[in-house]
């Protein structure tokens, strides 16, 4: 089944009234489980192609299905409620908010959704990532592989069809980084997750499925 699709997409954004083709005519489908590596120099698309696959941007022109749904179709209410049920989004920066506890950044999203179960779903997510004992630490007290660790756990509490990784091993160590990247394999297998990861990392590439390497804003073979 294709979760993701991707028709002839192309973004375009202004910079001193001149427009500027981020991505250009990107056509691309990927299977539920999945793990699909965009690959390319800085400034050649990934990071703009992984916004539009998340819906957290639109295309200028072109169609992006997620999980059945046009999201050019769906009015604002309804892309929040299809980032918030059916999205997870890790980045290289980990963004965990420094006042809150491991199972407190963890447990956040399904609170703000109003989950009632939030503390036993993110115990969990913690123990599915090798995290647990950790509950009550403070971001500051984790090293660079745990806090990763633990934003997969957070990205993951709402069971989502499609995680999208902004590059995800950026800023670990390479044994570190080899960890995470076994980590997220081993979710896509287990959790019959899609991922889709933006990256550097000829390792990252490597434990793909498929590689999609860009150039100024489009596919290249």
């Amino acid at each position: 089944m294709t979760l993701l699709q991707l028709i002839d997409v192309t973004k375009e954004y202004s910079s001193d009234g001149v427009p500027v083709r981020a991505v250009d005519g990107v056509s691309l489908d990927v299977e539920a489980g999945q793990i699909v590596a965009l690959v390319g120099r800085s400034g050649c698309g990934k990071s703009t192609l992984l916004n539009l696959a998340g819906a957290m941007d639109q295309p200028t022109s072109g169609q992006v299905w997620i999980d059945g749904l046009l999201t050019s179709d769906l009015s604002d209410a309804q892309l929040t409620a299809l980032r918030r049920e059916r999205i997870g989004f890790i980045f290289q920066s980990f963004q965990l908010l420094p006042t809150l506890s491991v199972v407190e950044n963890v447990e956040l999203p399904l609170m703000l959704a109003g989950k009632s179960n939030a503390r036993a779903v993110a115990i969990q997510q913690l123990r599915a990532v090798e995290m647990e004992g950790y509950e009550a630490r403070m971001p500051y007290q984790l090293s660079g592989g745990q806090m990763q660790r633990v934003a997969i756990a957070r990205a993951l509490t709402h069971s989502p069809s499609l995680l999208l990784a902004d590059e995800p091993t950026g800023n670990l160590d390479s044994a570190t980084g080899d960890h995470i990247l076994a980590l997220l394999s081993r979710i896509a297998r287990e959790q019959k997750t899609t991922i889709l990861i933006a990256t550097h990392s000829a390792e990252a590439a490597a434990m793909a499925d498929t590689v999609v390497k860009l150039r100024d804003g489009r596919c290249i073979t």
